[in-house]
């Protein structure tokens, strides 16, 4: 008979859900420690139900060795606002001498720190908000920051971004790879047991990234495997409970060289690996669009998804755009990263919550472009966009989560919606809560999983695309997938011509049009024809909470 779990190790998190014109709050609880099946991160609840980590990174590395944010707005109020955001984990990063240092970490204070940057504005911000934390050293004032999150009963992931404070990264800043001037093998692994000792007994703290982004001229596979597996062992054998969250080579994009040697530790059920995607990392434009996320995702693939298969989870523990949204590289490259997110069901971690910086690169006070929040902390940057990620912050599948028999949902990456019933025969954009599931016949009939009597059926070119009554297959339009990024559902009109599904701007309406972009042509968007057909378990929202447990006390 399993043991009745102490409820010291539930936690209980709330979702916000915005959807217009109305929003839910779902109810989730974690039981601890988290761990492994197979491809899955799941809780250590009876069932080893799936927790699926759907963060945002809060940097706390550099110059000042300080949490962002704490001079704009009060820790608490930061903390409600990530979860008011749908967020349910902190990618809290660290540098390697906050733990390593005790004479910068240990007795330098928060003030000090400021002081010493000349950072008076800064220093006064802190005095008006979040006063108590100024003369705290700096190590205390980052135990404060995680316990504030736990507060708020936000999962936290403690990431050893860079060993010197500063921003990050370039191949020949002294902190890419082991022998590089600030990364001695050593002191890291003394770095980690002392970040992994301290926060053994925090049940919120989840996971430790052991290194952010290696990189450099000396970076190599026989290193990597050498340390890489010391640190691993490192971190478990102080704190057993603990996620070890792995990445590779070349700015955390390269994992293939486990195809061929697999990475052995001596413990079980606790490995991650995660990787970063940008688009900024390659060109989203000067070539058709279709064949650059075709070709894009493939790579991803091939050089950590297959990770998977294998099963073991992945964690893209970053990825973001510029949210003001005026970048087309950006935006193209989001919508691809949305379909696959959507498709694998990915662990995410979305860069950054931070909307300024205390000081970056020599500026005071710089604007984070890439940050969820204004320049002030206060409010959300870009609306769209975090509503847009809020359809993949909830789990599609995974263990715990047989809610309904698997289907297929229909999903619109650009904008973050699925295809709902408008009316009984209609169809139009909506929230995936309330998605329509779908099945494909050996066929290629696109039928409803639940009302088996209606069919997917295109009319004519820039006609709506309806339900209709399914006596046979004949009655049915059939559909298949077509272009390099294989998010075209294409199909047949009764006038012989090809068409793609599509939206109706003005109405969110599925429409068939003329499909576009296939080949050619780099100024062409495809975005609207791009639906990716999702596999999942989960039933459609009702307002009722569909996890619910006692709260602890953490």
């Amino acid at each position: 008979m399993k043991q009745r779990v102490p409820m010291e190790r539930f936690f209980f998190f709330s979702v916000f859900l915005l959807l217009p014109p109305l929003f839910f709050i779902i109810n989730i609880t974690f039981a601890f420690p988290l761990s492994t099946d197979s491809r899955w991160i799941v809780d250590d609840g009876n069932k080893g139900r799936r927790v699926k980590l759907t963060c945002v990174n809060w940097p706390s590395h550099l110059e000042t060795a300080v949490a962002e944010g704490l001079s704009k707005q009060p820790l608490n109020s930061i903390g409600a606002k990530i979860v008011s955001m749908g967020f349910n984990c902190v990618r809290l990063t660290w540098p390697l001498y906050l733990a390593t240092d005790e004479s910068f970490s240990g007795i330098m204070t928060v003030r000090q720190s400021l002081r010493k940057l000349g950072l008076l504005e800064a220093l006064s911000g802190f005095q008006a908000n979040n006063p108590y934390i100024l003369d705290l050293p700096l190590i205390k004032a980052f135990q404060e920051v995680v316990s504030s999150l736990g507060k708020h009963r936000l999962l936290v992931i403690l990431d050893n971004h860079i060993s010197q404070p500063g921003w990050c990264c370039n191949d020949n800043d002294g902190n890419g790879f082991f022998g590089d001037k600030h990364l001695n093998p050593q002191l890291w692994i003394r770095g980690l047991k002392k970040m992994a000792t301290m926060f053994a007994n925090v049940s919120n703290v989840v996971g430790m990234s052991l290194r952010n982004e290696l990189r450099g001229p000396k970076q190599n596979i026989k290193d990597w495997y050498k340390y890489i597996r010391e640190g691993a062992e490192a971190v478990h054998s102080v704190n057993p409970n603990i996620l070890v969250i792995v990445s590779g080579l070349n700015y955390e994009t390269d994992l293939s060289f486990l195809r061929d040697k697999p990475f052995e530790v001596s413990f079980k059920r606790k490995l991650v690996f995660e990787i970063h995607w940008y688009g900024f990392w390659s060109s989203w434009e000067g070539d058709n669009l279709n064949k650059i996320c075709g070709r894009e995702t493939e790579n991803i693939m091939k050089m950590s998804g297959f990770l998977l298969e294998k099963g073991f989870p992945l964690f893209v523990s970053e990825f973001g755009i510029d949210q003001r949204g005026n970048s087309e590289n950006d935006n193209r490259f989001l919508s691809c990263f949305m379909a696959l997110a959507a498709d694998l069901d990915l662990d995410w971690a979305l860069w950054t919550l931070a909307g300024s910086y205390y000081v970056r690169e020599k500026t005071i006070g710089y604007d984070e472009t890439y940050g969820v929040l204004d320049w002030s902390w206060s409010s959300i940057r870009n609306s769209t966009i975090l509503q847009m990620l809020s359809a993949i912050q909830s789990p599609f599948r995974g263990p715990g989560l047989m809610e309904t028999h698997p289907k297929k949902i229909i999903f619109h990456p650009s904008t973050g919606l699925c295809i709902v019933r408008k009316s009984l025969f209609q169809l139009k954009l909506g929230s995936c809560n309330r998605s329509e599931s779908f099945r494909l016949s050996s066929q290629r009939v696109l039928s409803l999983a639940e009302e088996k009597i209606l069919c997917l059926k295109a009319y004519e070119e820039g006609e709506s695309v309806k339900l209709r009554l399914y006596f046979s297959e004949s009655y049915c339009s059939k559909w298949k997938v077509l272009s390099e990024s294989k998010m075209q559902l294409s199909s047949i009109t009764k006038s012989r011509e090809s068409v793609c599904l599509d939206v109706d701007s003005d109405s969110n309406n599925i429409v068939t049009k003329s499909c576009k972009c296939l080949e050619g042509d780099a100024s062409c968007d495809p975005k609207s024809q791009w639906f990716k057909v999702v596999t999942s378990t989960r039933s459609r929202f009702s307002a009722k909470p569909f996890f619910q447990a006692p709260l602890s006390v953490l």
